[in-house]
């Protein structure tokens, strides 16, 4: 006869078993979430290539797409070797107020997913200050204050306000005041700390050439990028980014509410978004009469950075108050940024840091147990409505603190960077090379070569026998006998004359613009010119 079976155990042991299942399965699902949230963040950066490289001009696209290639490098090393340990390491008592010192090169670390995530936050905070110092920056500058950015400043802005023990996010409490620092997808420690590095390269490194005139009665020169679709693109996957940066903030997609907080961070990022760019357009067409595009996306782009501070915990009617202050703010820092006569090409300080301010203030006062709420219970007489404005206002002060704390910190450590740089000659590019370009100069590789935009099917013409003769390259023999075109493209230049746009453009004399050596081909070209005249 067999022994009884003990019900009560096998219950357990299946209970057990199942717990460990669903254990499992729900960090698995926080883990893919994390990597899938991420996987998009790091696509931002294609989307910064492509704002940065279809505002500069065609003779710096090579240069500005490498420095977009190499944050994404630069940054996993540093952060990977330092700065994960800065940000979140433990360390002793008084010490990790300020900072962490320990998992080095993540060592005793296995919690992948949190460290890609939280590096593809580092990669967009050092992206931000090469947009500021286009077409005119050293090589040598921009692998400095991208791994300085990347592996000292952001990863201490992090433990200051996202680790536990940082002294932001452990805030002041006294009495009925609790105050922490309220930053939920990176206004502040990763926009406002690279807005503000923005400004402070962009100072250091002066105007381009021509951007400013140095007659005050001189009116100051247009410097266009050169393809507004590459920055429309660039602007959209940003736009499409930013979704999951603010998103996938939360962190995790198991816990009740968690896909509710992920809805509700993308509705109130892509609403702030569209009421900034809605009303800067709208104050860009009335004081200018046009229909900007460029600048509407960055003011799109500016309303998306605010929004990060609070979109968890904002009601979506609150996105008014957020992206018509940063459509507003980014206007008014544009234009602080031409009246101060610093170049900032791509708006960075006017986008993120005057975003990212906003965003910080915008998220003690909008969200909810912010000002507005704590006013309207002051006005109606609601009980304890007074302990609940003084708690508003100090949070409010606290998130100004803390707001000036990073501007502080970011400059601190980058002004005595720029200015060793500055004094020993790399910082910024010689006068020849930045007129010329720094393709060439500094690549060897142009983005656009113009003998890459031949056809082929023209690239060799009839000769005669002198001509067979001298020539290096032939092709057949006897009556068949081509040789290579001296010019088997058009250049800009040609090929406007030729669709009659010329006007555009700087005349040329008629003797060069020999399109075809061939006479047959030369009299087709020019027959069609005439029709096209007339």
């Amino acid at each position: 006869m067999s022994a009884p079976v003990n019900l009560t155990a096998e219950i357990d042991k299946l209970h057990a078993e199942i717990s460990r299942l669903e254990t499992g399965f729900y960090e698995n699902v926080n883990s893919f979430f994390l990597c899938s949230m991420a996987l998009i963040i790091f696509f931002m950066q294609c989307g910064f290539a492509y704002l940065e490289a279809g505002a500069v001009r065609s003779k710096n696209t090579t240069n500005i797409l490498i420095k977009n290639l190499l944050d994404s490098c630069i940054c996993i090393i540093g952060y990977w070797a330092i700065g994960w340990a800065l940000a979140y390491g433990e360390s002793g008592d008084g010490v990790n107020l300020f900072v962490g010192h320990s998992q080095f090169f993540l060592s005793g670390f296995s919690d992948y997913p949190r460290f890609f995530f939280q590096y593809v936050f580092s990669a967009t905070a050092a992206t931000i200050v090469s947009g500021a110092v286009a077409e005119r920056c050293e090589f040598v500058t921009y692998v400095t204050y991208c791994t300085v950015i990347s592996t000292f400043i952001y990863p201490i802005l992090t433990h200051w306000g996202w680790s536990e023990n940082g002294w932001m996010a452990k805030g002041i409490t006294s009495g009925i005041i609790d105050t922490k620092y309220d930053d939920f997808a990176g206004s502040g420690v990763v926009h406002l700390c690279g807005g503000s590095i923005s400004f402070l390269a962009a100072w250091f490194m002066g105007p381009r050439i021509g951007k400013f005139p140095e007659d005050e009665d001189d009116e100051s020169d247009e410097i266009l990028g050169h393809s507004v679709p590459f920055t429309a693109l660039g602007g959209f996957i940003l736009m499409f980014g930013f979704l999951a940066f603010n998103g996938g903030s939360v962190a995790s997609i198991s816990h009740v509410g968690d896909g509710h907080t992920v809805g509700l961070a993308m509705v109130n990022t892509i609403l702030s978004g569209s009421f900034a760019a809605l009303i800067y357009l709208g104050v860009h067409y009335y004081v200018h009469g046009k229909w900007t595009l460029l600048l509407t996306i960055n003011a799109c782009l500016s309303g998306m950075v605010a929004a990060c501070a609070g979109c968890n915990k904002m009601e979506p009617w609150g996105c008014i108050w957020v992206g018509v202050g940063a459509g507003l703010i980014y206007l008014a820092f544009s234009k602080l940024m031409i009246r101060l006569k610093i170049d900032d090409p791509l708006d960075a300080f006017a986008v993120h840091a005057g975003g990212g301010f906003w965003g910080l203030m915008s998220s003690s006062i909008i969200s909810h147990g912010g000002l507005a709420y704590a006013l309207a219970d002051f006005i109606s007489g609601a009980e304890n409505s007074g302990d609940h404005l003084t708690q508003a206002l100090a949070q409010l002060g606290w998130q100004m603190i803390c707001a000036i704390a990073i501007v502080v910190w970011s400059l601190a450590i980058m002004f005595p960077i720029f200015w060793i740089l500055k004094k020993i000659g790399k910082l910024r590019v010689s006068e020849e090379i930045e007129i010329n370009g720094l393709d060439v100069f500094k690549h060897g590789e142009m983005a656009y070569p113009l003998r890459a935009y031949g056809h082929g099917w023209h690239d060799f013409e009839r000769a005669n026998k002198i001509q067979a003769f001298s020539s290096k390259i032939t092709v057949g023999e006897g009556k068949n006998t081509r040789i290579m075109k001296i010019h088997p493209e058009m250049s800009i230049e040609q090929l406007a004359s030729v669709y009659d746009r010329s006007g555009n453009i700087i005349p040329m004399p008629k003797k060069s613009r020999t399109l075809f050596t061939n006479p047959a081909e030369r009299k087709l070209s020019q027959m069609m010119y005439d029709e096209n005249k007339l």
